[in-house]
């Protein structure tokens, strides 16, 4: 499968700019099986959503839909949604026929007091899509390495793959590249993380999107401090060799 981290700078509070842009980025990009943007990547992060956050199906959903059946891909990034209860920092995860799947973020920002406009999700989202099952995960929750736990079912990992879109600012982004390859090391898997550039109101924001292989290795990465993208093939067949040579999963706790 043939990934794509494109690494943007969202127009603070402007979701029509914001994928102007992003359209603008696509139109030198080559095919590709998944794009993957960053955390509210039509916003910038916004803590005080009312006003500023899209409705359930709104045009910032149907541009992801019109762009995976434009490009015959699928298309993951996190907006900010208001619903019928509460206000939802929500990864969408949009299928190249536009049907899509979603996670609400389950870990809210309290540092940030995400946790006092959004309401946390509940439910572990695991997609299938091109061979591989995907983890979704939005940014804080790279700290919680329970909650991404690969579990064994029926002798099978549960998942190959975990996406982290995020707004990650450059005052704790050591914590970023570590905890990305601490991820992708403990649960044997691929991690692709997206992450913003740029600045917004009490942030700056320096990248380093990356993709990390299961030993911990960084495949590819995007420029620092800059809007850019990275494409990358990663296989199955690789992983599941890996897998079958060095059974660690096999030997994790259950609990």
């Amino acid at each position: 499968m043939r990934i794509s981290l494109l690494q943007t700078a969202p127009v603070w509070g402007d979701p029509s700019r914001s994928r102007i842009e992003i359209s603008q980025w696509l139109e030198g990009m080559a095919p590709t099986d998944l794009l993957v943007l960053p955390e509210m990547f039509s916003t910038g992060f916004v803590t005080h959503p009312e006003g500023v956050a899209e409705t359930e199906g709104g045009e910032s959903l149907a541009w992801m839909q019109e762009t995976a059946r434009k490009r015959g891909c699928a298309v993951a990034g996190s907006l900010s949604v208001g619903t019928e209860n509460g206000y939802r920092n929500r990864l969408y995860f949009v299928f190249p026929d536009g049907s899509y799947r979603f996670y609400d973020k389950r870990h809210l920002f309290t540092y940030g007091k995400e946790h006092l406009r959004y309401q946390a999700g509940e439910e572990r989202v695991i997609v299938s899509y091109g061979g591989f099952r995907i983890l979704l995960q939005v940014c804080y929750d790279l700290r919680f390495p329970v909650f991404a736990r690969n579990r064994i079912v029926d002798g099978v990992p549960d998942y190959d793959l975990i996406l982290y879109v995020a707004c990650w600012p450059e005052s704790r982004i050591a914590a970023w590249d570590t905890l990305l390859r601490a991820r992708a090391i403990e649960n044997v898997c691929f991690v692709a993380g997206v992450n913003r550039v740029g600045d917004e109101p009490g942030n700056h924001y320096c990248g380093h999107s990356c993709l990390i292989g299961p030993r911990g290795e960084v495949l590819s990465i995007c420029k620092e401090n800059e809007a850019s993208f990275v494409e990358y093939e990663i296989k199955k067949a690789d992983l599941d060799s890996f897998r079958a040579s060095f059974p660690a999963l096999s030997d994790a706790d259950n609990q």
